[in-house]
């Protein structure tokens, strides 16, 4: 499963250790993959220089350089071909869509409203951290459910064959 970030999860996620962090923490896990451009890095490395985000980084003894080089060492970057100009409202906001479809995304996850109007740009999902928690759940309850199906039609299969014997639960009341 591959993954466009915005800014503002990679924000988040640098700060608080809530669905944001879960996610980067995928990708830290290799459990997805994180798909980012150089422009994302670089409004990242911006954003953390804001004297506010300053601030924030001194209270929790964050190093930005270290953030950002982690957040770059996860990732697999790609360069978009393609300009894209879909959103009107905030241009900047084109770069996230840019990078998903060259980086082949199957999620864009973001907190923001422009990207979040689409809620899907060339079969490429967009959710909200939230949301994207909640979908992989359901997939891996899904893929449980398929392996513990598995398991069950293997043991009726040794059954079958005399591999295994049949047995049978009592209930003991």
């Amino acid at each position: 499963m591959r993954i466009t970030a915005d800014t503002n999860v990679l924000l988040s996620s640098a700060f608080w250790y809530g669905d944001s962090f879960k996610i980067i923490e995928k990708a830290e896990n290799k459990e997805i993959d994180l798909v980012l451009s150089d422009d994302i890095i670089n409004e990242f490395k911006e954003v953390l220089e804001y004297e506010e985000i300053k601030e924030k980084i001194k209270d929790k003894n964050l190093e930005m350089k270290r953030t950002v080089e982690k957040i770059r060492e996860i990732s697999q970057i790609v360069n978009p071909k393609e300009t894209l100009d879909v959103i009107k409202e905030d241009p900047d906001d084109n770069r996230i869509l840019e990078c998903a479809v060259e980086g082949k995304a199957d999620y864009i996850i973001t907190q923001d409203n422009h990207l979040l109007k689409l809620k899907e740009f060339k079969d490429i999902k967009i959710l909200t951290p939230s949301d994207f928690l909640e979908e992989i759940k359901k997939t891996e309850e899904i893929l449980n459910d398929k392996d513990m199906m598995e398991q069950i039609e293997e043991s009726e299969e040794n059954i079958k064959k005399g591999k295994i014997k049949e047995f049978n639960y009592k209930s003991t009341k």
